[in-house]
């Protein structure tokens, strides 16, 4: 997955601390989206059109990937969710609560089931998905009294481009932006979005609300492309900073990362190599481990070492939570490929 380095290179731009993200004493990082299992079939080829060996259910849902990573790494989490009053709930939420996450928000939905993905991989390495999250106990995700307790004492919320998906969840996440905005806190945005999304006005106006009020960019490659509605990388990193983003962190995949911003210039960051077994969660483990090395103080060299290692450890263990990395294994990690953290 790319070549080794000793750190990550910065060029252009002065070394400072400057960074629009609020820092960890401010309050924890607070996400609002799905909670879901995931089953992969293990076998590979196209679709479940017949019977086929099942494994699972793995913990799974971008938003409780991302959330339960910004936990392990050390930092202070919470989740607004919902899930059914069943195994695959309570399996969630107990790995959760146990990695550090504040479940508070979690709700649990009588008479809907825990949403679910079956997985099942092509000969291509693509993916076929058959998913339940809008008619499950996902969909029904409000803003609830505890919601409103765990977003009044946040100090960042991470939106996630999977979650509008799910019925409201926009309301949520207006209201719980204007509310840490308010107290001096920060949002980070991993757009997770499709052209076929932006292409009528109002999901082309939903990104554009987003990134209004975005101080962290986290795309994976066109993403950046779509969310600038620009035909360059370099033409759409100038217009979305122009737009007042504080920091864009691209990822880059088998190529790396690369950071962008006004304070810092461009930083890029090789990425690690490794054997592959699962891609599921290497994004949203990437994305908080930056977020959380940043919030913590790390200049953005440091933050995406930490990131592209957490994401290269993600891909080596199947289910998307089972490769969730502590701060001390990425720096076991990072050590073991010959690189070092500078700070």
């Amino acid at each position: 997955m790319g070549a080794h380095s000793a750190g990550c290179a910065c060029r252009e731009g002065e070394l400072n601390e400057v960074s629009a993200l609020a820092p960890e004493s401010l309050g924890p990082t607070v996400t609002v989206g799905e909670i879901l299992v995931e089953i992969m079939a293990t076998t590979i080829g196209a679709g479940f059109l017949e019977p086929q060996p099942l494994v699972g259910p793995f913990p799974s849902g971008a938003p409780a990937i991302f959330i339960d990573q910004v936990a392990r790494i050390g930092g202070a989490a919470g989740i607004v969710a919902a899930v059914g009053d069943d195994d695959f709930g309570m399996l969630n939420v107990e790995r959760l609560r146990g990695d550090g996450v504040d479940v508070s928000a979690i709700a649990t939905i009588p008479g809907k089931p825990t949403g679910s993905a079956f997985v099942r991989y092509r000969q291509d390495g693509a993916r076929d998905f058959v998913f339940n999250i809008a008619h499950s106990a996902a969909g029904e995700t409000r803003m609830t009294p505890a919601a409103r307790d765990l977003i009044g004492r946040a100090g960042h919320v991470h939106v996630m481009g999977s979650a509008f998906a799910i019925p409201g969840i926009a309301a949520i996440f207006i209201e719980a932006v204007a509310t840490v905005k308010a107290r001096g806190g920060s949002v980070s945005f991993d757009p997770n979005i499709r052209k076929e999304l932006v292409q009528g006005g109002e999901g082309r106006k939903l990104i554009d609300d987003m990134l209004e009020v975005t101080d962290l960019l986290l795309p994976s490659g066109d993403e950046l492309l779509v969310a600038a509605d620009a035909a360059s990388e370099a033409a759409a990193v100038e217009r979305l900073l122009n737009l007042g983003i504080g920091e864009i962190v691209l990822k880059r995949g088998s190529d790396g990362s690369s950071h962008f911003s006004k304070a810092f210039g461009r930083v890029d960051c090789a990425a690690f190599t490794v054997q592959e077994i699962d891609p599921t969660g290497a994004g949203d483990c990437f994305g908080a481990a930056y977020l959380t090395s940043r919030r913590g103080g790390l200049p953005p060299a440091d933050a995406l070492l930490y990131a592209n290692a957490a994401g290269a450890r993600t891909v080596t263990k199947q289910g998307p939570m089972e490769g969730v990395s502590s701060k001390a294994e990425l720096d076991q990690f990072i050590a073991a490929e010959g690189r070092e953290v500078t700070a």
